[in-house]
């Protein structure tokens, strides 16, 4: 399918600000919408690592579509994110963020569009970035423009050593209901089945990034000390949709002093791939 035209001219521009005020009801909101086990992070006393979205999910479709056509909006889901962060949030925090598209990628199963965030606190200090790709299912752009994500393509020699990690969890019937208010992110395919399906979807997909989130616990508890203080980046590719009621399996393995590839499986298939973590103590 060839795709409607996408606008070279959104490559660059910054959405505007967005201003976002941290609690620790939210942040628990966020903990217990992802399963997560931290008990700091349950009581909002600090944000898990990728509770980041929320105050940017606002500018990230926006910048998306400044791109990509918006009547391809139905064909988008999450293809990768890479999160660098500066200082975990924590209540009390008073954030703006704003977003820009890098570039985009066509290809025959789909086009990928980059887009940026900043986000600085009410200092002006940087927070956190982040590097979140849109794909559009099945529409080929024919063409790229602009600059691709950073790279964290795991070594694929790692998989053939045992794990340092591995962590069984499951994705609950609800997780998508819980996640979507906790998040910011009402986008049909993860709460509509039918609208799910006439997208093209097996049915209701759990949010990329509650995927994502289960992942970070995963690695916080087995390798980080549950101290979010310690993870600089968290970076990931969504391999394939992950539905309510599935196990998922994360298997961790050591990359360089500090730094783990990571990838997570629903029975044996991989749903996240190039999965990356750096820490610093």
């Amino acid at each position: 399918m060839t795709a409607p035209a996408f606008d070279e001219a959104g490559i660059g521009q910054w959405t505007e600000p967005d201003t976002f005020e941290v609690t620790a009801e939210r942040i628990a909101q966020y903990a217990e919408a992802t399963n997560d086990p931290i008990a700091r992070h349950r009581a909002g006393e600090v944000a898990p690592p990728v509770f980041a979205v929320v105050p940017v999910f606002n500018s990230l479709v926006p910048a998306a579509l400044s791109v990509a056509p918006v009547e391809l909006l139905s064909k988008l889901v999450h293809g990768e994110q890479d999160f660098r962060f500066h200082r975990p949030i924590r209540p009390g925090d008073v954030l703006t963020s704003r977003a820009r598209p890098v570039g985009f990628t066509g290809k025959p199963n789909g086009t990928a569009v980059v887009v940026r965030t900043e986000t600085v606190d009410a200092g002006g200090a940087l927070v956190n970035e982040q590097w979140m790709t849109a794909f559009f299912r099945r529409v080929d752009a024919g063409r790229s423009a602009g600059e691709p994500a950073p790279p964290h393509t795991s070594d694929e020699a790692l998989r053939a050593a045992d794990p340092v990690a591995r962590v069984v969890a499951r994705v609950d019937e609800d997780q998508t209901f819980r996640y979507a208010p906790a998040s910011g992110d009402p986008m049909p395919i993860h709460l509509d089945d039918e609208l799910a399906r006439l997208s093209g979807l097996p049915g209701i997909i759990a949010h990329g990034l509650c995927t994502m989130a289960f992942t970070s616990w995963a690695l916080l508890t087995e390798v980080g000390g549950s101290r979010v203080e310690y993870l600089r980046r968290l970076a990931v590719r969504f391999a394939k949709p992950v539905l309510p009621g599935q196990e998922l399996t994360t298997r961790v393995w050591p990359a360089a002093p500090g730094t783990y590839a990571y990838e997570t499986t629903v029975d044996g298939e991989p749903v996240i791939t190039d999965g990356l973590a750096e820490f610093t103590r």
